[in-house]
C-alpha cells in the first residue's frame, strides 16, 4: 500500500517555485554553510526564500541562522519559524526544530520515516526558493531524499582537495545517473581563482561551474547574526552566487 505521506509531499511543496538543494556528497566541504547563506542571500535580493535542514546526524544550520530551539507553532501542520533580516526573511525548519542538542541516532526505514514525515508536515508559505542542506554522503538518507524531492534542482559544493574531488565526481555520476538537473558546481574554501580540477570535473558532467567562495577567517564570528555574516567576504560571494541561480 502507498504512503499517503508521499501525496501531502506534493501538496506542501505545491506552492514552492525552484527547490536547491545543496550537496556534495561530503561532510566537512562546507555545505551547511553554503546552504545557510545563499538562503540569507536570496531572502536579502527580495526573494521568498526557505531553508530546509535534511541533516539528521549533526543539524547545524540553526547556528549559522542564529535561531533558536524552540518547538515549531503548529497549524494544519508544522510551521516553519521566520528568521527576520533588514528586508525579507527566511522561513526555516530542522529536526532540531524537535530535538534539540540530543542526538537522533535512526537507522534504516526509521531515518526514511522520519524523512517523510518532516517533508509531510511542514507547512510552507509561498516561496520563489527552498535551498535544502542535502543529508551528507550518498546513503539512504541522501537517496530517499533524491527520490522524494524530484523537481529539486543541485548545486554541488566542491573544493580543489583530491580527497574531496573523488566524492563530489561519485556524486555528479549519481545526479546524471538519476537523471537529475545539476544547476552547478562551486568550489569552497578556494585561496584564490577557480581550480583547473574543479573546472574540469564540472565540464565532465555537463555542469556549469558557478564560481568560487573563498576562505574566510572572520566568518566564524559571524556565525548567528545573518546580517554580518552577509557582510562577510564569504557572505558577498554567496550574494553573486544567489544572483546567478
Amino acid at each position: 500500500m502507498m504512503d499517503p505521506r508521499l501525496a501531502v509531499i506534493d501538496r506542501r511543496l505545491a506552492g514552492i517555485s525552484q527547490i536547491i538543494a545543496v550537496t556534495g556528497g561530503k561532510g566537512g566541504i562546507g555545505k551547511t554553510l553554503v546552504s545557510s547563506t545563499l538562503a540569507l542571500a536570496l531572502a536579502a535580493s527580495g526573494r521568498r526564500a526557505g531553508l530546509l535542514d535534511l541533516d539528521f546526524t549533526g543539524p547545524c544550520a540553526h547556528l549559522v541562522l542564529g535561531v533558536a530551539q524552540a518547538f515549531p507553532a503548529e497549524d494544519r501542520g508544522i510551521l516553519p519559524q521566520c528568521v527576520p533580516l533588514v528586508s525579507g526573511e527566511v522561513e526555516f525548519m530542522s529536526i532540531a526544530c524537535f530535538g534539540g542538542d540530543h542526538p537522533a541516532p535512526l537507522r534504516g526505514i526509521d531515518q526514511t520515516n522520519a524523512l517523510i514525515e518532516l517533508l509531510a508536515i511542514t507547512r510552507w508559505g509561498r516561496l520563489d526558493m527552498l535551498v535544502i542542506d542535502m543529508p551528507p554522503g550518498l546513503g539512504d538518507m541522501a537517496l530517499d531524499a533524491v527520490q522524494l524531492l524530484p523537481r529539486a534542482q543541485y548545486l554541488v559544493v566542491a573544493s580543489r582537495a583530491q580527497l574531496v574531488a573523488q566524492t563530489v565526481r561519485r556524486t555528479l555520476a549519481l545526479l546524471c545517473r538519476l537523471d537529475r538537473r545539476i544547476c552547478g558546481v562551486v568550489e569552497n574554501m578556494a585561496p584564490a581563482h577557480a581550480s583547473d580540477a574543479v573546472t574540469a570535473m564540472a565540464a565532465e558532467y555537463s555542469a556549469a561551474t558557478l564560481g568560487v567562495l573563498p576562505v574566510d577567517l572572520d566568518v566564524e564570528a559571524a556565525l548567528g547574526v545573518p546580517m554580518k555574516l552577509l557582510a562577510s567576504r564569504f557572505g558577498l560571494a554567496v550574494q553573486s552566487l544567489a544572483a546567478r541561480l
